[in-house]
């Protein structure tokens, strides 16, 4: 098999950085930047993540985005604090290495991680792997295992049982995410918004067993071996938390589109499950429960605010899209996609739609 590992952006665009100064930041603690040019890693609308060498070893250098960022996304700190620790209990998390928090260096915090080349498979599957049903189905379950292997992490084992607020977390994802939708409000039909916002807070669940969560997994976290299609690492922690596991699998659900989903949910292109032997959504949520002996007795509010939540973040895209003075033209059809998004989500709360 041969598939083509890491892919970086072209010199046009790759966004600079002021290497001088990160090399004499690492040199006052120790370490030294290699002389070699840092390659930016392509793909992705947010954090910013570039091949460099230290102390003559591979690293990956991550960084957020400029300008305003939403809040409790991008966070630097946090991930590196997740990364620190989780590795001795989940061996697919990369180690951290240093945290920065003086924007002076690089303009905004930034970090540096254990470097794992491999296989990221984003919209489409590679030439050689499409078509081919066994590929869809090893994908599907090793996503699943993956996603149920960190939920069965004890917190306190790494360290992270004081992660996060688990209490309420449902209740507060609900406001949160209602406040971005705010953010926005020009962008969304503020009828259907208030109505699904309505529908939400009636049926928030209790607080269940808070697990660690990784809050945005899907196929393009996961680094691959080019040759076995096993997991090397699952990536992108700047939004890990502890809170409720099922969340973790709705956001992931909310990428998993089918052959027959309407057109709104095939234009999200995040994961290409709609080709031959992935599993379908039902079948995803079965496994799941049966790895994990949990119980859910209506999926249905977790779907639903997983799918508004899409919505949103297409939307805060398209935001970020028409204030940038050099625009990142990939994002400039994301309104109509997050306000369709949001439609659909109205959809599911009315019955008319899964």
């Amino acid at each position: 098999m041969t598939v083509l590992p890491d892919k970086f952006s072209e010199a046009i665009d790759t966004v600079p950085q002021d290497w001088t100064a990160l090399s004499r930041y690492l040199e006052g603690r120790g370490i030294g930047l290699g002389r070699g040019r840092p390659r930016q890693f392509a793909g992705g609308f947010g954090n910013l993540n570039y091949l460099v060498e230290i102390d003559g070893k591979p690293a990956v250098l991550r960084r957020p985005p400029a300008g305003p960022l939403p809040a409790g996304a991008n966070d630097m700190a946090r991930e590196f604090r997740i990364l620190s620790s989780l590795w001795r209990a989940y061996p697919l998390a990369p180690r951290a290495i240093l945290f920065c928090e003086e924007p002076h260096v690089l303009g905004a915090p930034f970090q540096l991680i254990e470097y794992r080349p491999g296989l990221l498979i984003r919209d489409m599957l590679p030439d050689e792997l499409a078509g081919r049903a066994e590929v869809g189905a090893l994908l599907s379950r090793q996503l699943v295992e993956a996603l149920a292997a960190l939920h069965a992490i004890d917190p306190a084992q790494v360290d992270l049982q004081t992660l996060g607020r688990p209490a309420g977390f449902l209740a507060r994802t609900v406001e949160g995410w209602t406040a971005r939708a705010a953010a926005v409000a020009d962008l969304i039909d503020p009828r259907v918004s208030s109505e699904i916002v309505r529908w939400l807070r009636r049926r928030v669940p209790a607080d269940a067993p808070p697990s660690l969560i990784h809050s945005d997994f899907k196929l393009d976290n996961m680094i691959l071996d080019p040759e076995t299609l096993a997991p090397v690492a699952v990536i992108d922690w700047d939004m890990g938390t502890r809170g409720d596991p099922l969340w973790d699998l709705a956001v992931m659900l909310s990428y998993w589109v089918e052959p027959g989903d309407p057109a709104c949910l095939r234009r999200v292109r995040q994961m290409p499950t709609a080709q031959p032997g992935f599993w379908r959504r039902a079948e995803v949520l079965a496994a799941y429960l049966g790895l994990t002996n949990r119980v859910v007795a209506d999926f249905t509010f977790y779907r639903t605010l997983a799918v508004f939540r899409s919505g949103i973040v297409f939307l805060q895209l398209y935001d970020r899209f028409r204030r940038e003075p050099v625009p990142d033209r990939r994002c400039a059809h994301f309104a109509a996609l997050g306000a369709d998004l949001i439609d659909y989500a109205f959809e599911i709360t009315r019955g008319r739609a899964e």
